[in-house]
């Protein structure tokens, strides 16, 4: 082989591994991308605040939310009245693009005091407004709430991991579905067993619910609007507005009810 064409088939190699080091180092890592962040310790909720109706935000009435070996427990246990005091445990930061999973089970008898629609029934919330932005008497976050159910002695199918929308709206089947609530694909659990429950939210565009490792429900496009939500702030509801980020919020409405191993990983966008 000529010298010059060795030299030039040389500093053409030499280029392309410049060119593809450059590029290389372009690409994020996934040191970052695949980490788990514990977002309850098991300890105390010092990186919580609570909202409960006809309460100011900070006032966990009754010890509603509590830390009890190790899991976050819901109880209603130091309530005279339950009076339509519907709460929720928020985490302290908003987020947007993130993968979160949890266990939940139901445990304890319902409150006969509470609405009847509650019984073995509670939810996580994202994309939630900030609490802070709740007056007093406001009963639910303007929010998509991730809604868990547990079987009821009568025998009937009762799907868990369902869409419930307060004060919002989603496309579904790709249109926009008013529905309050849309129920999933899953299986019925009874009793007190614990469930996986994976929540995987791409801002305003795809949202997955995964039930025990199966997709049960998937939808897009969250925003604001609808009703069900009552006594708000009406700068705080801007029908029409996508939801791209907010709170994650645990709830009480009268079911007692345990959480643990509440992890969420980041995801890039």
């Amino acid at each position: 082989m000529p010298v010059k064409t060795f030299l030039a088939i040389t500093v053409f190699i030499s280029l392309l591994l410049v060119a593809w080091k450059n590029d290389k180092t372009r690409i994020p890592t996934t040191s970052n991308k695949d980490k788990w962040t514990t977002l309850f310790n098991g300890k105390d909720i010092k990186d919580w605040f609570v909202k409960i109706q006809h309460h100011e935000v900070g006032d966990n009435f009754g010890n509603t939310f509590r830390v009890e070996d190790g899991l976050l427990k819901v109880r209603y246990d130091q309530y005279d009245h339950f009076n339509e005091q519907f709460g929720h445990l928020y985490y302290k930061k908003p987020f947007s693009y993130y993968h979160l999973k949890f266990q939940y089970r139901f445990v304890e008898e319902w409150r006969k005091d509470a609405p009847s629609y509650t019984i073995l029934n509670s939810g996580v919330m994202y994309h939630s407004q900030d609490p802070r932005t709740m007056p007093k008497e406001q009963d639910w976050p303007i929010s998509i709430e991730m809604q868990l159910l547990g079987g009821l002695d009568d025998g009937k199918p009762r799907p868990t991991g369902n869409m419930c929308s307060p004060g919002t709206h989603i496309v579904y089947e790709g249109k926009l579905d008013t529905r309050h609530c849309i129920n999933s694909s899953s299986k019925t659990y009874r009793g007190d067993q614990w469930v996986n429950a994976e929540l995987i939210v791409l801002g305003d565009s795809l949202i997955t619910h995964i039930i025990n490792g199966d997709t049960v429900m998937k939808y897009s496009h969250p925003q604001i609007g609808g009703e069900v939500v009552n006594r708000f702030d009406p700068a705080q509801k801007q029908d029409g507005k996508p939801l791209k980020e907010g709170y994650i919020a645990f709830q009480s409405e009268g079911q007692p009810i345990d959480f643990r191993n509440i992890q969420l990983k980041v995801l890039s966008h």
